[in-house]
């Protein structure tokens, strides 16, 4: 099945795997989904991922604390293919107050909120998660 939304069947997957409590999430690779992926990890929010380029596969562990608590609480997709959203790097949004984060696509690649507003560059406001 084609999906028009490639980061948003991501981010769904993700937000209902983490609902059922699973410990892991298969879809299907991409590279822009191994980039968010990657700031994901970077910044805690999933455990890992594994690429199987083969099968064309991504399998990502979801990380919880105590009583199998997710520490993700929510992920929002915010630019659509419908309805493109665009920030400059003084709009980029503080996802509760710091503790969430924006990912960002800028001519410099695929970056988080923080990183972007350190470098002054905007661009497509993809996601933001909490």
């Amino acid at each position: 099945m084609a999906f028009n939304d490639p980061i948003a069947e991501m981010l769904t997957k993700i937000r209902n795997a983490k609902n059922a409590q699973h410990r892991y999430v298969d879809m299907s690779s991409s590279k822009i989904k191994l980039k968010i992926l990657e700031i994901l990890k970077l910044n805690g929010f999933i455990e890992n991922f594994l690429v199987n380029d083969e099968m064309h596969k991504i399998r990502v562990f979801l990380r919880y604390v105590k009583n199998r608590r997710s520490i993700l609480n929510g992920l929002d997709r915010i630019s659509t293919p419908g309805g493109r959203r665009y920030v400059k790097h003084q709009e980029i949004p503080y996802v509760f107050n710091g503790m969430g984060l924006a990912i960002i696509s800028t001519c410099k690649g695929i970056i988080d909120g923080d990183t972007a507003r350190n470098l002054k560059v905007g661009g497509e406001l993809l996601c933001t998660i909490w």
